[in-house]
């Protein structure tokens, strides 16, 4: 069976992607606990991580636009969206914590269905979307878990 027609992701893409929302999680929760000389620390580095998650999944849009046909229309279409995500990530790490949150949020949002467009246009494998949606529902719960807490902040 040729990989992109796996209707199930890699167990190690999926292992991997699990670990990955190990500092979502951990950063959103920890600021509900983490005592509060410390929370701002730990939003900057959950922002942070972020930013770089979002660089990450626009390098994967890159890589499916080298691997396009030179001549076709999605090509370009795959480059835009590659970099957007790390713009919006560098957007974001400016911004007051009150709009980075949900630029963050949003971007990832936006960035799961730049993904599913990737798939019906056969640039991504079609096991893509049931590895990058509950990756996707986590990572944005927990950054609204986090907007709710930053009222915590200060």
């Amino acid at each position: 069976m040729h990989p992109f027609s796996a209707t199930r992701p890699p167990k190690l893409a999926l292992g991997l992607g699990l670990a990955g929302l190990i500092p979502f999680i951990t950063g959103a929760l920890g600021l509900w606990v983490t005592p509060e000389a410390w929370r701002e620390r730990v939003l900057e580095e959950l922002l942070a991580y972020a930013a770089l998650i979002l660089a990450f999944m626009g390098a994967i849009h890159w890589g499916l636009a080298m691997r396009a046909d030179e001549h076709s229309s999605k090509a370009p279409i795959q480059l835009a969206l590659s970099v957007v995500p790390p713009l919006l990530g560098w957007v974001g790490l400016s911004l007051p914590i009150n709009l980075a949150l949900p630029v963050f949020f949003v971007a990832f949002a936006t960035l799961y269905f730049a993904d599913l467009w990737a798939v019906r246009h056969g640039l991504a494998p079609v096991w893509y979307p049931a590895l990058r949606k509950p990756l996707s529902i986590v990572v944005i719960l927990s950054l609204i878990v986090a907007w709710l807490a930053t009222g915590r902040i200060g």
